[in-house]
């Protein structure tokens, strides 16, 4: 959504631009006055039709609410689905939270600083606002393509780990391109490479966070801080491209590839982690003879519990 969001977003901040003048409005104001009502109007609009949960939703019938939630229950039998705050606690406690907010946020910033600035830094190759607002577009449907692809092939290979890091390694091929040229043909290249990696690692980074936490409520949780604080990053993105450090900018794209490491880094070792605690709870499982059989005993034990795996 993100991505088809950014690429319609470019055209139409072009069209509207176009009504540089009227009402005595500058183009730049046309643009936030229109494409903020639509926002508002839509988010309100949006309330009335945005579902709780799969088995309460109405666009569903029975037997769609059903398989649904039936499908839901499958991805982690066992575990407890009830509200108690000591789910709440085990997400605090939790290690892998607050690396998983890291890796998060590292995303985070790149992907703010790309959809902020990407106009400015193919302007300030060479190209004129109102051509950098088109050239804004095939980056977007670019990016839109290759996290669909992304998606599909996590899926067939059930890994979600090994590609994140493929496509964060992709994003800082990119702006390296960025931060190392001012021609404009290698320039706006590094930009696309830069979308191909940096717009996929959202979706698999989400997934990848959802799998591996045991229990609705936990999950709920670890998800909401991830995501809460994740986006604190967005703060740091509006600062790290100057004006001044046009067409290279040395601040902003030095920033993004050092957070790409960094998500690099940790999903590495989480996953090496995860290697290690899987290991660790088959051992358990052999030794003591624990099968599924036993899962509601340890229904509340969320990830930690012996039956649960993580994937990678």
């Amino acid at each position: 959504a993100a991505t088809i969001a950014g690429a319609f977003g470019g055209l139409l901040a072009a069209a509207i631009a176009k009504l540089d003048k009227k009402a005595g409005l500058h183009g730049w104001q046309w643009i936030f006055l229109i494409e903020g009502l639509v926002t508002v109007v839509v988010s309100i609009v949006a309330y009335f039709f945005m579902q709780d949960y799969p088995g309460t939703a109405r666009f569903l019938n029975e037997d769609e609410r059903a398989h649904v939630v039936e499908r839901l229950r499958r991805d982690h039998p066992g575990l407890a689905t009830h509200v108690d705050k000591r789910f709440v606690w085990q997400a605090f406690k939790d290690y892998k939270a607050y690396l998983f907010t890291i890796m998060y946020t590292g995303i985070l910033i790149s992907l703010y600083a790309f959809s902020l600035f990407l106009p400015s830094i193919i302007n300030g190759l060479g190209y004129t606002a109102n051509e950098a607002q088109l050239l804004s577009v095939p980056p977007y449907v670019a990016g839109c393509i290759c996290t669909i692809a992304a998606g599909w092939y996590s899926d067939k290979y059930h890994k979600r780990g090994p590609f994140l890091v493929g496509f964060a390694l992709l994003a800082i091929t990119g702006y390296a391109i960025l931060l190392g040229t001012t021609k404009p043909g290698a320039g706006y290249a590094g930009a696309m490479i830069a979308a191909l990696g940096v717009f996929p690692t959202i979706p698999l980074s989400i997934s990848w966070i959802g799998s591996n936490i045991g229990g609705d409520l936990k999950r709920g949780v670890v998800l909401a801080m991830v995501i809460g604080i994740g986006n604190l990053g967005g703060i740091c993105s509006s600062f790290i491209f100057m004006a001044k450090e046009s067409p290279r900018y040395y601040t902003g794209h030095g920033v993004c590839i050092g957070v790409l490491v960094m998500t690099t880094v940790t999903a590495c070792f989480l996953m090496w982690d995860f290697r290690r605690l899987n290991k660790k709870k088959e051992e358990i499982c052999a030794r003591e003879g624990i099968d599924k059989s036993r899962a509601a005993q340890f229904s509340e034990m969320g990830d930690d519990s012996p039956l649960f795996r993580y994937v990678m």
